[in-house]
């Protein structure tokens, strides 16, 4: 009897889990009674995913928070190798999480399991010395983005570019009115607010993101807010720093983020994979981010690039306005904010440029992923 395969995947966070879930879905067309077992979240559970361990442990973020964690996140690490390893798994995939997955990944390649790593860490950015490591941890690197490629291919590592699959899964032209009706929404003005997936992210950014919404409600009083949560525990958090703004209304919602950036006409965020959404769904935007001062001086040293978000990074331009650490405040931030409300001809300019992009980033999404993985472990 023909065992079934057993792919195992790593995911960190909300943003992971997507691309996890479309992934699966994708590989099952090739491998229909695969098992899929390691870490994930709802999306991947929705697609018959088990996960050993809950997400939220490796959703870690800079210097000092993982340093804290260590000690659980190295026990995690050593009991999915050694499931991985008894299990016999065909094949790991890490998504995302480097400092957590490129070390499992090196491990079991050692052992023998194909592994292979789906988004780039941004080692053309800072740390490019980690080439080397990726060299050994995997046998294939799943990039996201065209200009990565080129990259490994100087490095001499398997690489395979599949673009967003988001970009294929998302339209060219947005459907904002359909958005707005299915969230209750009226024809006044959106702003959508999305401070992190992180319990540290909404820590710095959630109170910050709210007294911004409130400087603009000063100005646009029918101006409507809404906060789609990544999780309940997010959601909790959110909940609590909610009562110290009482004047202000939100929506808060249960997840939704695609829906929640659809209906707004400008989104406030994070830097993150949320800027690469927002800028697929055409959305002007504003980006913030603080990751408090001891870490921001060790990254800011090692930051070999002009710009942290995700649509300036591509386009090699500041598209959108960026505002990092003490330059992330009330006034900056809703000045920007405001600027797209009041001038929304600049939205549309900047709405020509995010189609331009969006076209360069089809290249397959998780189709193309997926038939990239069954030439490296082989068609059942």
């Amino acid at each position: 009897m023909i065992q079934p395969y057993k792919i195992g995947i790593v995911a960190g966070e909300s943003s992971g889990d997507q691309l996890g879930a479309g992934l699966i879905c994708a590989l099952k067309v090739y491998y229909p009674d695969a098992i899929f077992e390691g870490i994930g979240g709802s999306k991947m559970a929705k697609e018959g995913f088990v996960s050993l361990f809950p997400i939220d442990r490796l959703s870690v973020m800079g210097f000092i928070e993982p340093l804290k964690r260590l000690p659980e996140l190295f026990r995690i690490r050593k009991n999915l190798f050694q499931y991985f390893c008894d299990g016999k798994f065909d094949l790991v995939v890490g998504i995302d999480s480097p400092d957590f997955n490129l070390g499992l990944e090196e491990k079991l390649r050692n052992k023998g399991i194909k592994t292979a790593h789906y988004v780039s860490p941004s080692v053309w950015v800072w740390r490019q010395g980690r080439v080397k490591k990726i060299a050994r941890a995997v046998d294939l690197m799943i990039t996201l983005f065209p200009f990565e490629k080129s990259f490994y291919q100087q490095h001499s590592i398997p690489v395979v570019c599949v673009g967003h699959p988001l970009a294929e899964e998302l339209p060219i032209q947005g459907e904002k009115n359909k958005a707005r009706q299915a969230l209750g929404l009226t024809d006044g003005p959106v702003l959508t607010l999305m401070p992190g997936s992180r319990a540290s992210e909404i820590q710095k950014l959630g109170s910050l993101f709210l007294n911004v919404a409130q400087h603009c409600k000063n100005s646009l009083p029918d101006l409507q807010v809404i906060i789609p949560a990544a999780t309940l525990e997010r959601k909790s958090q959110l909940d609590q720093i909610l009562d110290d703004h009482p004047l202000l209304e939100v929506v808060l919602l249960d997840d939704q983020s695609l829906l929640a950036m659809a209906a707004a006409d400008v989104v406030l965020l994070s830097s993150g994979t949320s800027t690469l959404e927002a800028m697929l769904l055409k959305k002007p935007m504003v980006v913030a981010y603080r990751l408090g001062r001891l870490t921001y001086a060790l990254v800011s040293r090692m930051v070999k690039v002009k710009y942290v978000a995700l649509p300036n990074l591509l386009a090699g331009e500041p598209l959108v306005p960026e505002f990092l650490e003490e330059n992330a405040t009330i006034k900056n931030l809703s000045g920007a904010v405001m600027r797209f409300f009041e001038h929304p001809e600049q939205a549309k300019k900047l709405q020509k440029r995010f189609i331009s992009i969006h076209e360069s980033l089809k290249c397959g999404g998780n189709e193309a992923a997926a038939k990239a993985l069954v030439a490296l472990i082989g068609a059942p």
